[in-house]
């Protein structure tokens, strides 16, 4: 009889998909994500766009770039962002895509 081997999943990389995951399941999160899809933006940008406070986007871009899910630039005395990663940018359109059908 053949042995059935089984693979687990390394804790670190267990904890990188769950923190992904804890990104992505906040709305304010979402919506910034989604902005940055189609264009990069300062803080300023962001908060009036999405009609947030500037300290609230402020923290959670810090939260996302500490995930490694956007980053940033400086242009003159502002920062713009963007998203960072692909692969998650793939899985939130997804999600996106299979929460639009009825």
């Amino acid at each position: 009889m053949e042995q059935e081997t089984i693979h687990f999943l390394d804790d670190t990389i267990v904890d990188k998909v769950a923190g992904t995951f804890k990104a992505l399941a906040d709305p304010t999160r979402v919506r910034i994500l989604y902005l940055l899809t189609q264009k990069e933006c300062s803080v300023g940008k962001i908060a009036e766009l999405l009609n947030l406070s500037q300290s609230a986007v402020s923290h959670q871009l810090s939260f996302l770039k500490n995930l490694r899910l956007v980053k940033s630039r400086r242009e003159g005395q502002f920062f713009m962002y963007s998203y960072d990663d692909e692969h998650v940018i793939q899985l939130l359109e997804q999600m996106i895509e299979h929460a639009s059908h009825d």
